[in-house]
């Protein structure tokens, strides 16, 4: 395997977080349109924005993948041509589709369309993998209940140009590879079709039926137990163990998260990918990149499956999450010897603030003074959206994020 090709893949869920994306160092990036996506939460993207997007990432030599990821029903099927033709017009470099039929109509309507197959197939075996390929298939996104051996007998018994996908950093679903009625039966939202409601994430109890009211914890613990609730995936450690198994493309989970975390995230891992690609025989992670990872909202995080049975996957205590630090403002430009930012939350004169730019250890900077879009002293930047500046010596792109310890 050609280490240089090896693809970090960042989640793009409106044109902010697809900006960040490609700030950040992403060589590709997913995203969904108006329909047939499996995340519908996100603005995701019109017909004409699309288009934009991908003449902006193709410039940056960044390929654009779409989603057309959901289990549709018949009365979607119609619509499902002019989406290819949008497709075909924006310049996405593959589509990512889950059912047989759309992908059949994929080649009907977008012959030379690259087609890659979601982890909603459910791909666990090389045979699955062969049939797809042979099918048209040029990636296959394997489902995430797969260990490094397993994968690694895939690569192993597939065609060479048969690309290997899977999730290495980001929320995992407790039904099989995604496909789950939990939030069918309790919400009438259906997973399947974007609109997941997260049940397993809820906190549940027994109740006797004829003892109405009286609720007994599943779990001992009086708070009750989150039993479908698992940890987040986090692979950053082990991108070397995962490449050796033939991982093609390592993907960022995450259209529904937030700017600053498809910013952090892509960050971390490109870094990291890196790293790797410098010395692939020796990979071993500065603690600096490491614990990037951790400065974004997060659950605890495990490796999955990839080691085997997950021994330590589950987190019973709550669904929440960990945050420890908030973006407090993002860079506009540097000039004068001066930040120019725009506020996002609140923070004061005398704290201290981290400043991260792409491809670089954060900076540590304390805020001596602070003025305001009129060159007013302030003593805190408490307006949302609020334009401001920070004396400083040193130098940041447009975009850097001036983040704080809560």
């Amino acid at each position: 395997m050609d280490i240089n090709n090896l693809e970090v893949l960042a989640p793009a869920g409106d044109y902010e977080r697809f900006r960040a994306a490609l700030d950040y160092g992403a060589d590709a990036v997913y995203l969904g349109g108006q329909a047939f996506s499996m995340r519908a939460a996100p603005q995701n993207f019109t017909g004409e924005t699309l288009k934009s997007a991908v003449e902006e990432a193709h410039r940056e030599n960044v390929k654009v993948y779409l989603t057309c990821n959901t289990l549709p029903r018949n009365s979607e099927i119609p619509q499902f041509e002019q989406f290819m033709a949008d497709a075909v017009a924006s310049g996405v470099d593959a589509v990512i589709v889950a059912d047989l039929g759309l992908m059949s109509l994929v080649k009907k309507y977008a012959p030379d369309m690259e087609i890659h197959m979601s982890t909603q197939t459910g791909i666990v075996n090389y045979a699955s993998a062969n049939e797809l390929y042979n099918m048209g298939a040029k990636r296959v996104v394997l489902a995430r209940e797969l260990s490094l051996e397993e994968i690694a007998e895939i690569r192993a018994k597939t065609p060479k140009d048969l690309d290997i996908e899977v999730f290495v950093h980001g929320a995992m679903c407790m039904s099989f590879s995604g496909r789950c009625l939990l939030s069918s039966y309790l919400t009438n939202r259906d997973a399947n079709r974007g609109e997941c409601a997260q049940p397993c994430r809820w906190g549940y109890y027994l109740m006797e039926e004829k003892r109405v009211g009286e609720y007994y914890p599943v779990f001992e613990d009086e708070k009750g137990s989150y039993i479908l609730n698992a940890k987040d995936i986090c692979m950053i450690d082990h991108l070397d163990d995962l490449a050796k198994a033939g991982v093609t493309s390592f993907k960022i989970e995450g259209r529904a998260k937030s700017a600053y975390y498809v910013s952090i995230i892509t960050n971390a891992y490109r870094m990291a990918m890196d790293i790797y690609k410098s010395d692939p025989n020796n990979f071993k992670l500065p603690d600096w990149v490491r614990d990037e990872v951790f400065k974004v909202s997060h659950r605890k995080y495990c490796t999955g499956f990839f080691y085997g049975h997950p021994k330590d996957c589950q987190y019973y205590e709550n669904s929440g999450y960990i945050r420890e630090y908030d973006v407090v403002a993002i860079v506009e430009e540097c000039r004068d010897g001066r930040i120019y930012a725009t506020q996002r939350n609140r923070f004061m004169k005398g704290d201290e603030v981290e400043i991260i730019s792409p491809g670089k250890p954060f900076d540590t900077m304390q805020v001596n003074e602070l003025y305001n879009e009129n060159n007013e002293l302030i003593d805190n930047a408490n307006k949302a959206m609020m334009k401001l500046s920070i004396p400083c010596d040193r130098v940041y792109p447009k975009g850097a994020i001036i983040r704080m310890k809560k």
